[in-house]
């Protein structure tokens, strides 16, 4: 029961002093003690009533407020029979610790309390064993298949107070029930998804159980279930594309019998996901027949009757033919013999999504196929007309991966890479074949940064930054090492920053001015440093030429 119900019962007289913000704590039981130190009879969740006989001065208030809050305790009961009143220094002690407290009415007696308490408890730890089987039968007959993920949710939280919502690998909210409330915050959700990727790669056995701020959750994977699954023989072959359920609630002292229910959850929700699923295949053919036909150098008239196909069905009721944007994303392990490419479909399709956008129908607009270690996205934009400009803004790479970073960086665990290629948009079958080399080469790009989860777009393939990756290692050393080698040496003996000196003349266009300011140094001075770069190196830092190598140099380093 919760701790606002005792203040709806009349019988029982109370009045809250403190704590309003806590009336949603758990009651799991009632202590009646008037102990100093009552600690070693708490185990968590009591109602402790108290006569205030452990009271002797206004000193004694804290201490005792303190053990119980230690404990867990749910909330405090003081009687008004002894004092007449309930003390401030008492008020005070339980404000600092947040733990609520209740003034008893000196017509109440404790054993009233206790009686209500202990029945209302025990009628709830009757009524969820009883109500089991009567639950999943409910589930059964009208959970996924006719409503999808929500309906079962909102049995959780009609039926047992628990309020749930469904998570995707990415932290993206895919469902949730009406009595959970406000959803989820993106950065909670986020979190979350993090929290339990990690777990999974860790072996931690199910249910995971975090505490973000005040709140407790539990997690519990969502696997699936279809005809076709196959038990993964390793756990990064599903760790990124398994869906999650998140409860908020604190599962570790949960009975057998709650344990299974949720498990049965999450076993309907696998149902939904994989009607999902299903639901790609046709998406997926398509993508798969266009990307073939691109990459064997079929006729742009073959390709583009693909695409008249494919374009009702990515986006039904649309007037003009769209624009096509590619995405090539690669997800690589250090070790292990994984079917990359199967894992970064998956993983696109839910990438590609709107990370605000709630609920699996959002993917339906996304075809994406494999090919080898490697998946290729095929992205309609819609246009009004045939001109190129027409076309909407399109995706971009910097913010392809901004809200998912931190969840898949957890499920990498340091041992594997996601990148991904974004091209410009295309409005014509001529321009998918450029398009999707245009993607791969972008995706190259990101491959050669640091980092596990790595993005570049076509806007970065008319930079030096697309020339750079691709210098051999042994020329990339020897060109450095004869630029920056003897100043570094310099700055290891004396200390002189040469070298943040030069990135910042560089950055600086060369500006004496500027960089001096920067640097917060004396123009004199900086002309100094700069000598001194130029004696080292054997180079001008007034000619084009040699700023242009220390530039390149300086990147490669």
């Amino acid at each position: 029961m919760r701790l606002r119900a005792l203040l709806d019962t009349d019988a029982l007289g109370l009045k809250l002093l403190g704590g309003e913000d806590e009336l949603d704590r758990t009651v799991r039981g009632v202590m009646t003690t008037d102990l100093r130190d009552p600690s070693r009879y708490l185990s968590g969740g009591e109602l402790v009533l108290t006569g205030l006989a452990w009271r002797r001065d206004a000193a004694d208030s804290e201490p005792f407020v303190r053990i119980l809050a230690q404990a867990g305790v749910a909330a405090l009961a003081a009687g008004e029979a002894e004092l007449g009143s309930v003390p401030d220094d008492l008020v005070t002690a339980c404000a600092r610790h947040r733990l609520p407290l209740f003034a008893v009415h000196e017509s109440v007696a404790f054993a009233t309390v206790t009686e209500h308490v202990v029945r209302q408890v025990s009628g709830e730890r009757a009524g969820d064993l009883a109500a089991v089987v009567d639950r999943h039968r409910r589930m059964m007959t009208s959970g996924p298949a006719g409503g999808g993920p929500d309906v079962v949710l909102d049995l959780l939280g009609s039926d047992l107070d628990l309020r749930a919502w469904v998570l995707s690998p990415t932290g993206r909210l895919i469902a949730g029930s009406k009595t959970a409330g406000p959803a989820l915050p993106a950065d909670v959700c986020a979190r979350l998804a993090a929290e339990a990727l990690a777990a999974a790669r860790t072996g931690r056995r199910a249910p995971h159980r975090v505490m973000l701020g005040s709140t407790s959750y539990s997690l519990f994977p969502v696997r699936s279930t279809g005809r076709t699954a196959q038990p993964a023989r390793d756990v990064r072959e599903t760790v990124l594309s398994d869906w999650l359920l998140a409860v908020e609630a604190d599962a570790g002292d949960w009975a057998a019998e709650r344990l299974d229910l949720l498990y049965g959850v999450t076993q309907l929700i696998s149902v939904e996901r994989d009607r999902r699923d299903a639901a790609r295949t046709v998406r997926r053919r398509l993508a798969q027949e266009v990307l073939e036909l691109v990459q064997t150098g079929a006729a742009p008239a073959e390709i583009a009757a693909r695409l008249r196909v494919a374009a009702p069905v990515l986006l039904p009721g649309l007037g003009a033919a769209p624009h096509w944007q590619v995405v090539v994303a690669r997800v690589e392990w250090e070790d292990g013999d994984i079917d990359g490419g199967r894992v970064a479909q998956t993983l696109l399709e839910e990438i590609l999504v709107d990370p605000v956008a709630a609920g699996p129908e959002h993917s339906d607009r996304i075809a994406v196929a494999h090919a080898g270690e490697e998946a290729v996205a095929l992205v309609p934009l819609p246009a009004v007309s045939g001109e190129p400009d027409d076309a909407e803004a399109g995706i971009l790479a910097d913010a392809l991966l901004q809200s998912v970073r931190d969840p898949l960086a957890a499920g990498l665990d340091g041992d594997g890479r996601v990148t991904l290629g974004v091209s410009a948009a295309v409005h014509s079958a001529e321009g998918l074949r450029g398009a999707l080399e245009e993607a791969r080469h972008a995706r190259r790009v990101a491959a050669a940064r640091p980092g596990l989860v790595c993005a570049a777009g076509h806007q970065e393939l008319a930079s030096h930054v697309l020339l750079l990756p691709f210098v051999p290692d042994d020329v990339r050393r020897a060109f450095t090492a004869r630029l920056l080698d003897p100043l570094r040496d310099y700055d290891r003996r004396h200390r002189a920053e040469l070298i943040p000196t030069l990135e910042a003349f560089l950055d600086c266009d060369g500006s004496w001015t500027r960089c001096a300011a920067r640097l917060h140094l004396h123009v004199n001075t900086l002309r100094y440093r700069v000598g001194r770069i130029e004696q080292l190196t054997g180079r001008d830092l007034s000619r084009l030429e040699d700023k242009l190598d220390f530039f390149l140099a300086l990147r490669m380093s």
